[in-house]
């Protein structure tokens, strides 16, 4: 069995970047700039967003933080999220989810440009994914392609079970694990929690991408030896013996899953870090995009 370790793939990735960023900006580019959007002061979103912002200056990026009380109209939002976009500064939006129940998600995220979308949430993002042209892929489906490719897990013919149906996860590496491309050019089976014969199911799987968001939901008698598991939970259960009286577990039971898989990513420590790899390299992307002030029109740019 082997760790697939969150920590030292997202090191050698963040080096990448961090190179990028010097040799875009020695080439005439500008400083990637992420703007976060965060509404109310949920502690998983404080805790996200404020690990983004801490990304940001650890790669060479600028980061504005926009914090709002939880109250805020959805119109207001809507309002913040279509002045970043006409912001020539800003490269990345990012709207921190959940939001209150009075705001729609939808309706946000759906404002944003699609240029900006370094979330890869946008409809026109996932539509242009879904059909195999260049876009933003969504942070965290993008952090688990970046790590299998990292490890040069080859997973062509395999049989890949997807447990969770969200937008965010589950339906958009149901389609990057079956296109044609490595990693990809799997056999793509989706479950969720009205699968019926679930356990028979991932007994055949060769792959199990566990996003459905229950602790330990992945037990032992589910999995077949050998399998590679990709677990994407971040469940924060009660833990007497920790200082905080709470601790982070996946949606597989690590410790008997474990002994049985041939690689397998832990919680913490794992896809979290590549979720914000993919962000980052999406919002370097979306900085090169831009037209940048030191390039003129004569070279092939926009001058600002």
């Amino acid at each position: 069995m082997q760790i697939l370790d969150g920590v030292l793939v997202s090191g050698h990735i963040k080096e990448q970047i961090k190179q990028d960023v010097t040799d875009f900006q020695a080439a005439g580019g500008k400083k990637p700039h992420l703007a976060a959007i965060l509404v109310g002061n949920n502690p998983a979103s404080e805790a996200y967003v404020g690990s983004k912002v801490k990304h940001c200056d650890e790669l060479g990026f600028d980061s504005t933080l926009l914090r709002f009380e939880k109250d805020i109209s959805e119109a207001f939002l809507i309002g913040e999220v279509e002045r970043l976009n006409s912001d020539d500064s800003i490269d990345g939006i990012l709207v921190q989810l959940p939001l209150p129940d009075h705001i729609s998600g939808d309706a946000v995220i759906n404002a944003i440009s699609p240029a900006k979308d370094v979330d890869g949430f946008h409809p026109i993002s996932l539509g242009k994914m879904l059909l195999g042209q260049p876009t933003f892929l969504p942070a965290t489906p993008y952090g688990i392609m970046l790590m299998l490719e990292y490890y040069k897990i080859d997973t062509s013919g395999m049989h890949c079970v997807i447990i969770g149906r969200s937008n965010i996860v589950g339906t958009p590496m149901t389609i990057l694990m079956s296109r044609a491309s490595n990693p990809g050019n799997a056999t793509v089976t989706m479950c969720h929690s009205k699968t019926k014969n679930l356990k028979e199911i991932t007994k055949t799987a060769d792959m199990i991408i566990a996003a459905i968001g229950r602790p330990k939901y992945v037990t032992a008698d589910m999995v077949k030896p050998g399998a590679i598991i990709i677990d994407v939970g971040i469940n924060r259960v009660d833990d007497q013996t920790k200082k905080s009286g709470s601790r982070l577990v996946g949606d597989v039971d690590f410790d008997n899953v474990a002994p049985l898989c041939s690689y397998i990513t832990p919680v913490p420590k794992g896809v979290g870090l590549m979720t914000i790899c993919g962000l980052m390299k999406n919002t370097l992307q979306a900085a090169k995009r831009s037209p940048s002030p030191a390039v003129s029109e004569g070279e092939g740019g926009v001058t600002k």
